[in-house]
């Protein structure tokens, strides 16, 4: 069975895709185009990730009114901008003009007001229109009519916890509505990790360009089974390295961090299992809710202490019992609430994708919290790591292969007996449904016709443009 069959080209960009789209994912196989096809990464930017919830910084980047930074979400660039009464607004990136990019830095201090550099158009922080030169020269003309009067676009955003998220489209789900409470839980799982119930970002991101498709590496979020195989050389030279040193006596009395983040590595399918994972509509899940390979971290010296005089005993044995080992708000990101970090997946183009792995700083906490989180991420996600290099092997070879004749299908059929149920559901460790749960979240997001305020509001070109050339090999 294949999708070649499939010609849309002539459909508008309201057209309701549910046949096509059903024949990319069958509720337990993922068909190869999905993941080759560049048709569907077009019509992923705008029925999904446009309508989506998207993480795009954290408050903490911006201290002050005027600091800005910019990102680019769904290839859209954006700027989150502070304002004078402590907020901070999204706005694209695009003068009102001609066009122009208001900059090009990725991070910055506008001052009072955004400024064009390409004919000075200005801007209030707020995306207003502010000044613009020869102003005479618009006299009695339509310019008060027209849309560069209105200033920059807005965004509409959502800030939980110092998170800041965009959604792109002008319509849909609010972010409490689209992010269960369940999942807005593990925020506050690592905001409440501080005495201070404050995060902010500590350095520039880890980044990564993997030339895959996007949602290659969001399932492996969710797998725990290629851990002990994938990463068995990893484990096995940590392993071999500590008994090494045990034997000569030259063992630390306290086990070094790297040693105790890489040697859970090994653990096999038994204790994955045991780790256990609970799936949420529209793509969310927790894998690790009853243990993961961060559970076993050793206490560090007065971090309890200051955890209890802040939030009291009972509360902050809640906090530092539960540790999940990935929390996945799809379609965008995963947290890990333990150590404190964040994965943010960037889809770049069908074959290639941008990670970025960002460290926070827990306020009030003792600095080797901070360096366990910078530790793990030096050698778990870092691009010369002990351990991302075993993943973006696979990743890509996955993507070239797919691209061959024979199979055309991705299995995820591991625990799957009958149809998953819908909503919320605790499952197994190993069980893939929590991969199978992000594909219905994104056949259900990708066969919704898109509003005709979708379709004339959409930020880039037109997603039906060409339907069909991109599964047509």
């Amino acid at each position: 069975m294949t999708t070649a069959d499939l010609s849309l080209v002539d459909c508008p960009p309201t057209a309701d895709f549910s046949d096509a789209v059903a024949r990319l994912f069958d509720g337990e196989q993922v068909h190869r185009d999905a993941y080759t096809s560049a048709t569907v990464y077009r019509l992923e930017q705008r029925r999904l990730l446009a309508r989506s919830w998207i993480y795009l910084g954290h408050v903490s980047q911006t201290p002050s009114a005027g600091d800005f930074i910019a990102v680019t979400v769904a290839e859209v660039p954006l700027l989150m901008v502070r304002q004078a009464d402590g907020g901070v607004v999204v706005l694209i990136n695009r003068c009102a003009h001609k066009g122009a990019m208001m900059t090009c830095a990725a991070s910055g201090q506008a001052g009072r007001a955004l400024r064009c550099p390409y004919h000075a158009w200005a801007y209030r922080l707020d995306g207003s229109l502010l000044a613009l030169p020869i102003r005479e020269g618009y006299e009695g003309t339509g310019l008060a009519r027209s849309q560069a009067a209105r200033g920059l676009t807005v965004v509409a955003s959502a800030v939980h916890r110092g998170f800041v998220f965009v959604r792109l489209s002008s319509t849909g789900a609010s972010f409490e509505e689209q992010v269960p409470e369940g999942m807005r839980r593990c925020i506050d799982a690592m905001a409440d990790r501080s005495p201070t119930g404050t995060l902010e970002v500590a350095g520039p991101a880890l980044r990564s360009v993997i030339e895959c498709n996007w949602k290659i590496y969001l399932e492996n979020v969710n797998d725990t089974v290629h851990a002990s195989v994938t990463h068995e050389s990893s484990a096995e030279s940590a392993s071999r390295t500590w008994e090494a040193l045990q034997r000569s006596g030259e063992a630390p009395a306290r086990k070094p961090m790297a040693m105790e983040q890489l040697l859970p590595f090994s653990q096999g399918s038994d204790f994955m299992e045991r780790m256990g994972g609970q799936v949420f509509s529209g793509g969310h899940s927790i894998l690790g809710i009853n243990a993961s390979l961060h559970s076993d971290y050793s206490s560090i010296p007065g971090y309890e202490a200051a955890m209890v005089a802040a939030w009291g005993e009972t509360k902050t044995a809640d906090i530092l019992r539960w540790s999940p080992q990935n929390a996945v708000i799809y379609p965008s990101i995963a947290f890990k609430s333990m150590p404190q970090t964040l994965r943010v997946i960037r889809p770049l183009g069908v074959n290639r994708t941008l990670v970025e792995v960002w460290a926070f700083r827990a306020l009030g906490a003792p600095d080797a919290l901070l360096e366990r989180t910078l530790t793990y991420n030096r050698i778990v996600f870092s691009p010369m790591s002990l351990v991302a290099h075993d993943d973006v092997q696979v990743f890509e070879s996955i993507q070239r292969a797919l691209a061959s004749p024979g199979n055309e299908w991705v299995n995820l059929q591991r625990g799957a007996r009958g149809m998953d149920p819908a909503g919320d559901s605790i499952v197994g460790g190993t069980d893939e449904r929590m991969i199978r749960n992000q594909y219905r979240a994104w056949a259900a997001a990708l066969a919704l016709p898109e509003s005709v305020a979708e379709a004339d509001a959409a930020p880039h070109g037109s997603v039906h443009e060409g339907l069909g050339e991109g599964l047509d090999r």
